[in-house]
């Protein structure tokens, strides 16, 4: 029985020393380099850190911060990847929920690192690589390891505005993944391009998803995503096989016509989450990719990954939306009505709630948030067991699969109304000369606000919404925008447009 994430790299490395297991722009690593590299890093750490703490990894994406994350791990540690990209502040704010001792950054970050994190540790990659190889001190960290130790803290945000720090365990990640790679055919011949920052979930799949197989990551450099045409020509140069992306990367290249300039055609596999996926584009890869098998994830970051997904049948009208479909081995994924009663009907919206191994440990530090969402399973009284309440709402169609009706937060009450807000950016993304679109409520003012990006006009838009929708759905104020306001994640980013 595998107990820790690193006899995946172990596995892989007596397999396959030789083969590519990390590649970016101007670099590759084998799978026996990153074995040796991750043993090094582990050795140096080992002698400095406290086992059972996380260790922050300020660093950019890539084959560095993998020997990072893998070196952090069989010294004892779980690691928190502290993004590049974030805000001073954002990156304090995590610090002062984790308390590392421990930040491993690389030399052209080092000094950056210590303004950004006085009082810690500093050190570099490049230093511990030299470090020798201790097989006594890591067998003993390996003897006292179990597989509910944490491997991980992904930072969400949250609706206080201090992030969240979620705690993923090995545990966790090996039962999803072992699933994830034998329900979608991952093998030692795929090439997946990773696309989702190291500190966004969607990239733990590609990362143990690759590990565990043998396959090979291939990192596009984060500047492609604003250059279509060199993305395409970089996913075709790479003979990419597998893409787990969020949906905005996807829209990105269909939204630019992308796939009409390339197609790289040795895609086999797309697998999205995030958002739902817009008719329109869903359609554009099919047009271009006929024969790719195109699944659609489901899950928030507390449950690891995803927890159910949707195969899509080839032929099949989705312009209704997509089903987020049915749960992953070994998770339970259900619906309660207001009194907490299990709902099982078609047709009937209620609460998305999971239990299983793939649920986090919780949040870190955060206990009141612990008590919020990590909660006692109603339909149980006769014993303790946590199961995750999504905040998600969810109904069954007549194939018994589940659709996501939105968040039961952005449900409002408009006119007298209770409105989702899916529904109306549904009907906006339907009509064309809408490429992409979103709604939000405006509180302050009780209105309906539309945002676009496309080629028709906001008065014609308008007018088609009218005809769609009743009267009371269509927003009083649209605006369109020269491209979707996104996240660091690849979501889109309605804050600040109210």
């Amino acid at each position: 029985m595998t107990c820790n994430v690193l006899a995946f790299l172990e596995n892989s490395a007596a397999k396959y020393p030789d083969k590519i297991a990390v590649k970016e722009e101007a670099r590759a690593i084998t799978y026996a380099q990153l074995l040796e590299q991750s043993r090094k890093i582990g050795s140096g750490l080992s002698q400095i850190i406290t086992a059972g703490t996380p260790t922050g990894v300020y660093m950019e994406k890539g084959i560095d911060a993998l020997c990072s994350f893998f070196g952090i791990v069989y010294a004892g540690s779980f690691y928190a990847m502290l993004n590049t990209e974030l805000p001073a502040k954002r990156l304090q704010q995590m610090q002062s929920i984790m308390h590392a001792r421990v930040i491993l950054t690389t030399v052209d970050l080092e000094e950056e690192a210590a303004r950004l994190f006085p009082d810690t540790v500093i050190c570099t990659a490049e230093a511990l690589k030299n470090c020798k190889i201790d097989e006594a001190r890591l067998q003993n960290v390996r003897d006292h390891a179990i597989d509910t130790d944490p491997l991980y803290i992904n930072f969400t945000s949250g609706s206080t505005g201090i992030p969240k720090g979620i705690v993923a365990a090995h545990r966790s990640v090996i039962d999803f993944i072992d699933f994830f790679t034998k329900l979608f055919s991952i093998e030692a011949d795929d090439v997946i391009a990773n696309q989702a920052p190291f500190d966004f979930d969607v990239s733990v799949k590609d990362i143990y998803s690759t590990i565990k197989a043998g396959a090979t990551l291939v990192i596009v450099p984060r500047e492609f995503f604003s250059a279509p045409a060199r993305l395409l020509d970089y996913l075709c140069e790479s003979r990419i096989t597998t893409m787990i992306w969020a949906v905005s990367a996807l829209c990105l290249i269909t939204t630019f016509h992308g796939l009409d300039y390339k197609t790289p055609e040795t895609v086999a596999k797309i697998l999205f989450s995030g958002e739902v996926m817009p008719y329109k584009h869903l359609c554009e890869w099919q047009k271009h990719l006929p024969d790719a098998l195109y699944v659609n994830l489901y899950g928030p970051t507390e449950i690891t990954c995803n927890c159910t997904y949707h195969i899509l049948e080839k032929g099949r009208d989705y312009s209704a939306g997509i089903p987020i479909g049915k749960h992953f081995p070994n998770e339970d994924v259900f619906l309660l009505g207001p009194d907490n009663e299990r709902i099982t009907r078609a047709g009937v919206i209620g609460k998305i709630f999971v239990r299983g191994t793939a649920l986090a440990l919780g949040y870190y530090n955060q206990p009141e948030k612990n008590a919020a969402q990590f909660i006692q399973n109603p339909l149980n009284t006769a014993f303790p067991e946590l199961v995750y309440s999504t905040g998600d709402l969810g109904t069954y169609n007549e194939d018994s699969d589940l659709v996501f009706c939105g968040r039961s937060d952005n449900q409002v009450k408009y006119l007298g109304h209770r409105i989702e807000l899916e529904e109306i950016e549904r009907s906006m993304a339907a009509v064309e000369g809408v490429d992409r679109c979103f709604c939000v409520f405006d509180t302050e003012k009780s209105r309906l606000k539309g945002y676009y990006v496309g080629s028709i006009e906001k008065n014609e838009l308008h007018a088609i919404m009218r005809e769609n929708l009743p009267v009371f759905m269509v927003p009083g104020f649209i605006r369109r925008l020269d491209e979707i306001p996104l996240t660091k994640n690849g979501k889109i980013r309605k804050d600040g447009l109210i």
